[in-house]
């Protein structure tokens, strides 16, 4: 993973001091913050409760995909209704800081976050920031592999076997950011003829195209699908729930994610809005994620990554550029070509 950067400056305890402020003012308890949320709903939560719990601010969190997210805040523009999106791939975030949707922050932590975060925040001209990464790869259930003498996928042509036929769920990338990166990742590793050639021959082998990233492996936990495209920690997730599953990541090269967290531009709860946003970015925020038994890296380095978390020095990352597939423009158009040439086929 690559993109390290340097130079993040500003009012660096900003958010801090909003943070303490709106705690001790008896009029923030009437103040309802609300937030986009884009991972799971026990992580949603988690960070809720904690961040009312430290500073006093009710929160009203909605859980999104991302194409769903960034449909929203290009409808509420003109009169934003929403303060802060926080959570899902980092490339909606970066179209929503191009079409001015976002608006710039610093945070006193950015000494303590992981590169990536801080590349993110650089290529978002500081309307985004890394607050996790998660390594695009596949799940698949174990029992059913094994009863079936079916080997486990372990490469991106591996889902184009006949054994696969019917068995595979992916996403729709016009409303999941993780089908979204896959289809970038695809287009990157095998050029973008190749990969909508590769797509064509994988939606045979399809039989549903999800809203939601994480909806597969709940599908291949519950044995109704062999196998799944999704950010690993989705996997692991339903694995240390006690489902017979396992997650591998793709031979040739995968994508990842930079899970991000951006402030709605036009909000009139900034001070809230910020005071959230320094929380994402803090230990004790981060921390949330591995108590909600969700397993991705966090940005800050002073967090704890959870164990089961996937070691990203054992997965063969392609060099994914967020700059080119984090624009609108080219979003538009590889999911223009999506719906021509596969949604087109159905499923």
């Amino acid at each position: 993973m690559s993109g390290v950067v340097t130079g993040w400056t500003g009012r660096f305890g900003a958010g801090l001091v909003a943070l303490v402020a709106l705690a001790a003012s008896p009029a923030s308890a009437q103040e309802r913050l609300t937030v986009l949320c884009g991972v799971q709903e026990e992580w949603c939560k988690a960070i809720a409760v904690a961040f009312e719990k430290k500073s006093g601010i009710p929160v009203a969190m909605s859980r999104k995909s991302a194409g769903e997210a960034l449909a929203q805040l290009r409808a509420e523009a003109a009169n934003p209704k929403t303060d802060v999106w926080w959570g899902g791939p980092g490339d909606p975030h970066l179209q929503a800081a191009e079409e001015g949707l976002t608006q710039p922050q610093d945070s006193q932590y950015a000494k303590d976050l992981q590169p990536w975060a801080l590349s993110q925040h650089r290529q978002s001209k500081g309307r985004s920031v890394g607050i996790y990464a998660g390594a695009l790869g596949f799940v698949y259930n174990v029992e059913m592999l094994a009863k079936r003498k079916i080997e486990p996928p372990k490469c991106w042509a591996d889902l184009l076997r006949p054994e696969f036929k019917d068995e595979v769920q992916i996403a729709n990338p016009n409303a999941s950011g993780t089908a979204y990166t896959a289809l970038a990742t695809l287009v990157q590793i095998f050029g973008e003829d190749g990969a909508f050639e590769y797509l064509k021959k994988l939606n045979d082998n399809v039989n549903q195209y999800t809203k939601s990233g994480s909806a597969p492996a709940s599908a291949v936990s519950r044995g109704e699908t062999l196998v799944g495209v999704i950010f690993t920690h989705d996997g692991i997730n339903q694995k240390v729930n006690g489902f017979p599953v396992d997650v591998s990541t793709p031979c040739e090269g995968t994508g990842y994610e930079i899970g991000s967290v951006s402030i709605i531009k036009g909000t009139r709860k900034l001070d809230a809005a910020k005071a959230f946003y320094e929380f994402a970015l803090s230990p004790e925020g981060q921390a949330t994620g591995a108590q909600a038994k969700q397993f991705q890296v966090p940005s800050n380095k002073k967090a704890p990554t959870p164990p089961e978390a996937p070691n990203f020095e054992d997965i063969r990352f392609i060099d994914y550029n967020f700059q080119k597939y984090g624009t609108a423009e080219e979003r538009k158009r590889l999911l223009s070509r999506w719906d021509s040439e596969i949604k087109s086929a159905g499923k």
